[in-house]
Formats: structure tokens, sequence, C-alpha cells
């Protein structure tokens, strides 16, 4: 499933809230190798948690915040447009409102154009 994202790339939409995207500026190598520690982080959370093991979760979840800080999704901004962060904050009460208010508009306007017993994305 593809989410939204803001018309500057900075943010996606879940669930009417916003969560900050990686930067950009991140060379796809670097990228990857950050995905690949931050995904490691979450299954060792995973881990710890059936476990039992407090030490452990609280040492997997230091693990994934340093990789989402490293890229670019915690921490200090990677615009130097001195736009303030928005980082999980409901779209509805932000400057993307309106943006975000038409894409709503767009799909139940998709919605009502289909005919009964049309199956959606066949």
């Amino acid at each position: 499933m593809r989410y939204p994202e803001t018309p500057d790339g900075r943010y996606f939409v879940v669930r009417g809230r916003l969560w900050r995207l990686s930067n950009p500026a991140l060379s796809g190598d670097k990228r990857d190798a950050l995905v690949k520690n931050l995904m490691a982080a979450r299954r060792a959370v995973a881990l710890s948690r059936r476990k039992g093991d407090g030490e452990g979760l609280a040492d997997a979840r230091e693990a994934v915040d340093r990789a989402k800080r490293a890229l670019g999704e915690r921490g200090p901004v990677w615009w130097s447009d001195g736009a303030p962060d928005l980082n999980r904050r409901l779209v509805r009460n932000t400057p993307y409102a309106d943006w975000y208010a038409g894409l709503e508009s767009e799909q139940d306007g998709a919605r009502d154009r289909t005919e009964p017993g049309d199956t959606p994305g066949v």
C-alpha cells in the first residue's frame, strides 16, 4: 500500500497523521544500510518483548531511535528553509489540511463512480 506524500516530499500520511519521510539526500546505499539496521532493531524489539527482556528491549528501542535519526525521520529536520517539524501531527491541524482534504474528496469521488458489483482495483 502506498500512502500519500505531501507535495513538498517531507511527510506521508497514515490515518490522518503526518509521518516524516527519510532524508532524500541520502545515497541509495547509505539509505539501504540504515533501513537494514532499522529492521534488525525492530526485530530485536519484538524478540525482547517476547522474552520479557527489559534491558534488551531498552537497547533495541535505542537502536531503532538511532536508525530513525540517521534516516532523518526523527531529530533535527533535514530541510533548511526554516519550516517547523510537523511529525506525528494530525494533518487537519497543519498547513497541509487543504491539500489533504482535496485528496479525500478525490477518493470519495472515485468511490462514488464505481458501479454495484465492480471490484475496486481489478
